[in-house]
């Protein structure tokens, strides 16, 4: 009975290691890990990935999300003069040793954030923003209750251990998505190596340098962020990115013993997602998917064009014909604002649904004047009177 007990157990233990590690070569040291093709949301590779643990400054995600939101918003604007509290200047770990009462941008500010991990920047940012960095982490923790994070609770914006403050690599995946994909313009902090910011205070200017913690940019081919931490609670944490063949991925690697396999994670499930998946697509943003009825319109008909290319994510190598079932509405009433969505292309895949786009009118079309209307009414007449036979 020993025997078979202990072979139950070696079975269930090697069962369990199988399972999270599909592929051996995506073993990685460390408590989790997560692969995730960013367009469609595809999960590649997880392993742990809903284990609630410390994010370090891999919490700036959120942060950063909420910044772009509100510049987007325009709540605040890149040229807005924010003065460093007390408590924000108080932050310790990594920083860019704001003094209180100092004047910075809020352009400066994000730099410091996304390329030197600036906790100090980070909390006076949350404070401009939300009034106090308490109201600011309920913002947080609202965003991250709408984006389906379900194994979130930030505590603060910084990333500093917090009992508590704890997330998921599945969660920072999906938060790390919506930053991408709907403010894509982070791209251009997060790829600088180098940069610099001027300190203002009561003694005068003096510039201070800003080196990018993500090594990868300058390691990895195709690399494009996204954020790291570390902390003695959280051990090494990135949330790094990366675009080749028009495929974005987003690796998560949680609780790495060393920042050697921090990055080397990341880098092995990049590798693994670009050796074996494809981004497949039929026709792209713009393409006319039929014409509509206008109504009075200074033009009779007009294109109904893709608003969005839709690809699918399929395994390299692996044929795959997409169909497009194309839905149009019988006719518009003129004036027709350029943008109007007049119906939809629904793509399947060996007969299930893989992703829709819906399908607008390209530019604006005006009204016809009742002389336009007018002549197309004789015009039409004309040409639909039947010719009188001659006599012979």
């Amino acid at each position: 009975m020993r025997k078979i007990f202990a072979f139950i157990l070696v079975f269930t233990f090697c069962l369990n290691i199988c399972v999270a590690y599909a592929d051996p070569s995506l073993a990685i040291d460390a408590k989790a890990s997560l692969l995730m093709e960013a367009e469609t949301g595809k999960i590649l590779h997880e392993h742990n990935a809903h284990e609630k643990l410390a994010p370090a400054s891999v919490t700036k995600v959120m942060t950063m999300l909420l910044i772009y939101e509100a510049l987007d918003q325009e709540r605040v604007k890149w040229d807005d003069v924010v003065t460093v509290s007390a408590h924000a200047a108080s932050m310790g770990g990594s920083q860019i040793f704001l003094e209180q009462e100092e004047k910075q941008t809020v352009r400066d500010l994000v730099k410091s954030i996304v390329i030197a991990s600036a906790n100090d920047a980070a909390v006076a940012m949350a404070e401009f923003i939300a009034g106090s960095e308490e109201a600011f982490v309920s913002q947080m923790n609202a965003k991250a209750a709408s984006l389906g994070m379900e194994n979130t609770h930030f505590l603060n914006a910084c990333g500093l251990d917090a009992d508590g403050h704890l997330t998921t690599a599945h969660d920072i995946a999906l938060m790390s998505r919506e930053l991408i994909l709907k403010y894509p313009e982070v791209f251009d902090y997060t790829t600088i190596r180098l940069d610099k910011i001027i300190h203002r205070t009561a003694r005068g200017e003096e510039e201070f340098g800003l080196t990018n913690t993500n090594k990868l940019i300058r390691s990895y081919s195709g690399a494009t962020g996204l954020k790291t931490g570390s902390t003695s609670q959280a051990l090494y944490c990135i949330s790094a990115t990366a675009e080749k063949e028009g495929m974005q991925l987003i690796a998560v690697v949680l609780a790495a013993p060393d920042p050697t396999i921090r990055f080397g994670g990341a880098m092995k499930m990049f590798d693994y997602g670009y050796a074996n998946y494809a981004l497949v697509s039929k026709e792209e943003t713009g393409a006319s998917m039929g014409e509509v009825r206008v109504y009075k319109g200074t033009t009779e008909t007009a294109p109904a064009v893709i608003k969005e290319q839709v690809n699918m994510l399929a395994p390299k190598g692996k044929h795959v014909e997409l169909s497009g079932e194309v839905v149009l509405a019988d006719f518009l009433d003129a004036p027709v604002a350029e943008g109007t969505v007049v119906g939809e292309v629904i793509y399947t895949w060996e007969g299930a649904e893989v992703g829709r786009s819906e399908l607008i009118i390209p530019q604006e079309i005006e009204r016809a004047s009742v002389w336009m209307i007018m002549e197309r009414l004789f015009e039409r007449w004309i040409f639909s009177t039947p010719s009188t036979p001659s006599v012979q």
